[in-house]
């Protein structure tokens, strides 16, 4: 009789063996995945603070104009302002010579979620009616290190002309938004961190830009200097 031929080897223990590690890998996956979502909020590691005790009431030639926040444009609606916003800080500086120099600080603690994440200057203030003249990145060179800016300059009614210097803060790292703002995002994110949020705008009256940009700029540096040094890693990036 001929020999029935013998059955193939069974084709089942190679498919179990496959299911179960494309399975081992998805649990890992997923096990990572979970690792990897932020839980803990960067506001509430730095424990209760307020801008007002952080920014310097006076330093150098400077001092806090005794009648408020004069000349201060906020570029958002006040309901945006809240909802977008934890804390804000709104001052206007003078010297001896007469020189004015208005600082808003707004701050953020959840900037996790596109709905209530900061809002730039560049496009809020054509919103309200400016006109955006020009826009650029540029730095500082402060005793303490290099301060990502961004200027612009901004007009209104041909009446005002208010050059801006602004920068922000994404957790611990300075960003000008963008790619810095992601690098922010995925270097607190490793570590669990549900990042916050900081702008900080300068502006003054200059019809001359660039004259403002450097009386901006000696604020800037004599403000900073004057700051403690946990103020200025979490309003500036710099130690």
């Amino acid at each position: 009789m001929p020999e029935t031929p013998s059955a193939a080897p069974s084709a089942a223990p190679r498919v179990t063996r496959r299911a179960a590690l494309a399975a081992a890998l998805m649990a890992a996956a997923a096990g990572l995945g979970q690792a990897l979502v932020p839980t803990r909020r960067m506001a509430e590691l730095r424990g209760p603070f307020k801008l007002a005790d952080l920014v310097p009431l006076q330093f150098g030639d400077w001092r806090v104009d005794p009648s408020g926040a004069a000349g201060v444009v906020n570029p958002q609606t006040e309901a945006m302002l809240k909802r977008l916003y934890s804390q804000l800080l709104e001052r206007s500086y003078v010297n001896a010579r007469g020189k004015r120099i208005m600082v808003s600080v707004a701050y953020g603690d959840d900037q996790s979620d596109n709905s209530v994440q900061m809002h730039y200057p560049e496009v809020c203030y054509p919103a309200q009616g400016f006109q955006l003249k020009g826009n650029r990145a540029d730095y500082i060179l402060l005793a303490q290190g290099e301060l990502k800016v961004r200027r612009l300059l901004t007009e209104f009614g041909r009446t005002r002309f208010e050059p801006v210097t602004y920068w922000t803060i994404i957790g611990d790292q300075q960003s000008l938004g963008g790619w810095d703002r992601k690098k922010a995002e995925i270097r607190h994110g490793l570590r669990g961190e549900i990042v916050d949020g900081l702008l900080f705008r300068v502006s003054s009256f200059d019809r001359d830009a660039e004259v403002g940009f450097r009386a901006q700029d000696q604020f800037i540096a004599e403000l900073v200097s004057a700051m403690t040094p946990p103020a200025r890693r979490q309003l500036v990036g710099l130690s």
